[in-house]
């Protein structure tokens, strides 16, 4: 018995948890490792970082957003979104307009070179999923986007059940 950790011990009966299998761990790892492949388009033609792209993404689809909500549509810190509004800024890609009814919130905005950057990736991200689900045989890659879709419903459910 080990007196300094006992949950140990209280777990030496018990089957260990294979990681490998577990599922939060395995999506998360495959997220990561799909996000680290797309990357490279962005990052080898731009100079992006993950965090820029995802604001220009977020901004290129949806127009003018505050930092806010772009943070919470991308799941992004606001420490993160703060320094990609920054850095698209210094390349003239955005815009900031301060809100006239609340001084302390700023509009994002594409500039016209941004929603030019914008527009040239959108087909190479297409290209991207595309090739992805190429990799799955037959019917996979129509499963794996309706269990990702009803995993996703479930949870956002779970977690705003109005």
């Amino acid at each position: 018995m080990c007196d300094r950790f006992p949950a140990v011990d209280a777990m030496q009966d018990k089957p260990a948890l294979s990681l490998e299998e577990f599922l939060p761990y395995r999506l998360n790892r495959l997220a990561d490792t799909v996000s680290r492949e797309f990357a490279r388009i962005y990052r080898d033609r731009h100079g992006m970082t993950r965090p820029e792209w995802r604001l220009l993404a977020t901004l290129g689809q949806y127009g003018r957003m505050t930092a806010k909500t772009v943070g919470e549509h991308s799941a992004m810190h606001k420490t993160k979104v703060s320094r990609a509004v920054r850095s698209l800024e210094e390349r003239r890609w955005l815009s900031r307009e301060t809100a006239r009814e609340d001084r302390r919130t700023e509009h994002l905005d594409l500039t016209r070179a941004g929603m030019e950057v914008y527009r040239e990736l959108v087909p190479l991200a297409r290209d991207f999923e595309n090739e992805l689900l190429k990799l799955l045989a037959g019917p996979d890659a129509e499963h794996l986007l309706k269990g990702l879709a009803a995993l996703e419903e479930v949870l956002l459910k779970k977690r705003d059940p109005s």
